[in-house]
């Protein structure tokens, strides 16, 4: 299927199913990625889905892309520009409305799979507009509750449903941030299935194979 002219560049696999809307996988790679990355996964994924990966907005140089700038500054230490990463969350919010209209797809049976800084982008979308999101694959991140809504927790989380998994051993994103996310979930009546695997910042093939099956349960 070609791709329509949207707001954010992508990538498309259409569904198997000939008739009606079918369910739709959003997939948001990590800093310094882009679009191409997390669609390798595309073959594997279930048929009946149509998948979209998407790129995200702030170009980086020399080459790839990012949700929201991370700086390296020697007297503030590593951090992450929290409004952008909002106006990140906005785009993808708008970007799934229009790709289900344009696309013809199913807006009530929504999964974003996320890696890295797409999975942060993943949570904030999820967390902060329950209604609109099904599931969640969140693999290598962490929930940063600064970019999420002000009022996300009066909304009702009760329909959504997210996988999580992280390296044991990774380097870039400390495996305790991601251990937070359990307890949180719980606090919002969210089903949630959390694992970890021995591996950096990266996705084996056991990690692989268990939210993929996570996935087709889910369907």
């Amino acid at each position: 299927m070609t791709t329509a002219p949207l707001s954010l560049e992508h990538l498309i696999r259409p569904s198997s199913v000939q008739e009606g809307k079918p369910a739709v996988l959003f997939m948001f790679h990590g800093y310094g990625s882009n679009e191409e990355d997390l669609f390798s996964f595309a073959p594997e994924l279930p048929q009946e889905l149509c998948i979209v990966s998407v790129r995200a907005p702030y170009p980086m140089e020399p080459f790839g892309h990012a949700w929201y700038a991370i700086n390296f500054d020697a007297d503030q230490g590593k951090w992450s520009d929290d409004e952008q990463a909002k106006d990140s969350r906005e785009k993808i919010v708008s970007f799934i409305d229009e790709a289900c209209s344009t696309y013809g797809l199913d807006n009530e049976r929504v999964t974003l799979l996320g890696f890295s800084q797409g999975t942060i982008l993943s949570y904030s979308v999820a967390l902060s507009y329950p209604e609109k999101i099904k599931n969640v694959i969140a693999l290598s991140g962490y929930i940063n509750e600064s970019i999420l809504k002000e009022n996300f927790k009066d909304k009702d989380h009760s329909s959504l449903k997210i996988y999580a998994s992280h390296g044991q051993v990774d380097q870039v994103i400390p495996p305790e941030w991601a251990q937070r996310a359990p307890e949180f979930l719980k606090n919002l009546d969210i089903e949630h299935v959390y694992e970890e695997f021995p591996v950096g910042h990266g996705v084996s093939p056991q990690n692989f194979y268990a939210f993929n099956k996570w996935l087709i349960d889910k369907f």
